[in-house]
C-alpha cells in the first residue's frame, strides 16, 4: 500500500465532499485509506516520439544538415518507387490479391548444412525472393512456408484492422506500413537464410538469392542514417519506427551481418571487394552513435534505452506503453555486440564496465514474475533465493523499475497495471545475466 501525501488529499476531498469535520473524523478516514488504497500510483503519461522530417533538421549544426536532407529525400523517392513498382504489376482495373496474413518466420539458420540445398529451404528461399521488396528489405512477421508472392500482392501483411487513431503505433497508411524492416529481426534473418541456401548451390542455381543477398546488403547501406544508426523501418515510416532502434537489437544485427560480409565470411564470399568495403564501413559508423546513447546520469554512463532519437540520439518512446527508458534487454544486446569487437577501444571498454556496473547494482533477488493463478496470470511476488531478475524499463533518472499500461500511463508497480498488459509483455527477465557471463569471459583480458 502507499502511504504518502495523496492518502491525505483523498481524506480532504471526502471531507469536503461530505461535510465531515473534526480530528477524530480524520484520524479514522486516515486509517481507513492507508489500509485500501492501492499501490498504483500513475507517475506520468507517456509522450510520443518525434518523425524524422526535414523540419526538425534546423535543430542540427549547418554542417550536417545537408546530408540528413539527402537521406529524407532519397527515402522519399524509394518509397514511391516501392509503390509504383507493386501497382505495375497489375493491369489496369484488376484487384489486387488479398495481402499475406501474419505468421511465424520459419527461417531455421541451425540446421545441418545438407538440409539448405533440399527441397524445403530451397521452397522456403524462393518464397524470401518474391516478398523482398524494391527497396531490398523485407516485412515481419510472415510464414515463409507459404507460396511465393502473387503479382499486386503487397509485401507486407494485412494490417487493416489496425485503427488511425491516437496510438503511438497507429501506421499513417494501413495499406503501407512495414515495408522493409529490421523489427523482429527481419530482413538480416532472410539475408543469412538465403546466405546458407546459396553455399549448397554454387553454380548458376544459387545466383538468384546471392542477387538478393547482395540487394540486402544495399538496402542496409542505404537505412543507415548519417550517423551510423538505422531506423526500424526503411524507408522511414514517420512516429517512433524512425526513431534509431536498439529494440530487437536491430542496430547490432544490421552491423553484424554488414561486418561479415565485409570479413567475407564464408556464406558471404561471393561479395565483391567494393561492397565489402562498404559494408566494413558501415558496420564501422553503427559503433558510434551507440556509444553516444548510453545514458548518462549524474556524470556516470548506465544503459541504452529501447530507442533514441535519430537526431539528438536522446530516449525516445515507442508504444503506448514503450516509454522512454534505460532498458535491460535492449542494453545486454547492445553489451554483447560491444564485447564482440576485435580491438575494442578505451572508449569501447568504458561503455561496457559502466553498462556492466548498472546491471550488477540492478540485479533483483528472492522475487520472481511468475504466474500466481488462471485469474490474475504473472505477478511479481516474493520467492526466497530466486534471481537475479531484472525489470524490462527503469526510469532514467530515479534507476527505478518502471510499467507502462494501455492509454499511455506509467506506473511504479506491475502489479497494480492492467491484467492484459500486465500478461502481454516480458516486464522481467533473466537475460542481462548473458552480457554479466560474457563480461567474466571478457574483462580480464580488457581492462
Amino acid at each position: 500500500m502507499r502511504k504518502d501525501g495523496r492518502i491525505g488529499t483523498t481524506v480532504r476531498m471526502i471531507l469536503g465532499r461530505s461535510g465531515l469535520v473534526g480530528g477524530v473524523c480524520v484520524a479514522a478516514l486516515t486509517a481507513f485509506a492507508q489500509s485500501t488504497v492501492v499501490h498504483a500510483a500513475v507517475i506520468g503519461k507517456n509522450q510520443p516520439a518525434q518523425s524524422l522530417t526535414l523540419e526538425r533538421l534546423s535543430e542540427l549544426p549547418p554542417a550536417q544538415r545537408a546530408a540528413w536532407a539527402a537521406y529524407i529525400k532519397r527515402s522519399q523517392a524509394q518509397m514511391a518507387t516501392d509503390k509504383a513498382t507493386l501497382a505495375a504489376e497489375l493491369a489496369p482495373g484488376q484487384q489486387p490479391p488479398p495481402p499475406p496474413e501474419a505468421g511465424s518466420g520459419h527461417m531455421p539458420l541451425d540446421r545441418d548444412p545438407a538440409w539448405y540445398a533440399g527441397p524445403d529451404a530451397r521452397a522456403i528461399a524462393d518464397t524470401i525472393l518474391s516478398f523482398q521488396t524494391p527497396a531490398g528489405g523485407w516485412s515481419k512477421n510472415q510464414d515463409r512456408t507459404k507460396p511465393p508472392r502473387l503479382k499486386g500482392q503487397r509485401y507486407a501483411n494485412n494490417a487493416e484492422h489496425m485503427a488511425l487513431d491516437d496510438s503511438f503505433d497507429a501506421p499513417k497508411d494501413r495499406f503501407w506500413t512495414f515495408v522493409g524492416t529490421l523489427d523482429n529481426d527481419a530482413t538480416t534473418t532472410e539475408m543469412r537464410f538465403l546466405a546458407k541456401v546459396q553455399q549448397q548451390l554454387p553454380g548458376k542455381d544459387g545466383d538468384a538469392y546471392r542477387a538478393s543477398i547482395i540487394r540486402g546488403v544495399k538496402y542496409l547501406l542505404a537505412a543507415q542514417y548519417p550517423n551510423g544508426g538505422w531506423p526500424q523501418i526503411y524507408p522511414i515510416e514517420g512516429g517512433f519506427h524512425d526513431a534509431v532502434t536498439f529494440n530487437d537489437n536491430a542496430v547490432a544485427e544490421a552491423a553484424m551481418i554488414l561486418e561479415d560480409v565485409a570479413e567475407a565470411r564464408p556464406e558471404f564470399a561471393f561479395a565483391s571487394p567494393s561492397l565489402r568495403r562498404a559494408a566494413g564501413e558501415a558496420s564501422a559508423r553503427a559503433i558510434r552513435p551507440i556509444l553516444d546513447s548510453q545514458v548518462v546520469v549524474d556524470g556516470k554512463k548506465t544503459l541504452w534505452p529501447q530507442q533514441v532519437d535519430p537526431l539528438t540520439l536522446k530516449p525516445s518512446s515507442a508504444r503506448d506503453y514503450e516509454m522512454r527508458s534505460l532498458a535491460s534487454g535492449e542494453s545486454t544486446d547492445i553489451l554483447l555486440f560491444l564485447m564482440r569487437q576485435p580491438k575494442p577501444t578505451p572508449e569501447v571498454k568504458g561503455a561496457i564496465h559502466a553498462g556492466v556496473a548498472w546491471l550488477k547494482a540492478h540485479a533483483i533477488y528472492d522475487k520472481a514474475f511468475t504466474k500466481v493463478s488462471d485469474e490474475e496470470g504473472r505477478k511479481l511476488i516474493d520467492k526466497p533465493g530466486a534471481g537475479p531478475i531484472w525489470s524490462r524499463n527503469y526510469d532514467i533518472r530515479t534507476g527505478q523499475p518502471i510499467f507502462g499500461d494501455w492509454g499511455k500511463t506509467i506506473h511504479d508497480d506491475v502489479n497494480e497495471i492492467s491484467k492484459g498488459r500486465r500478461n502481454g509483455y516480458s516486464w522481467y527477465s533473466a537475460g542481462p545475466q548473458k552480457a554479466l557471463d560474457a563480461y567474466e569471459r571478457w574483462a580480464p583480458a580488457n581492462p
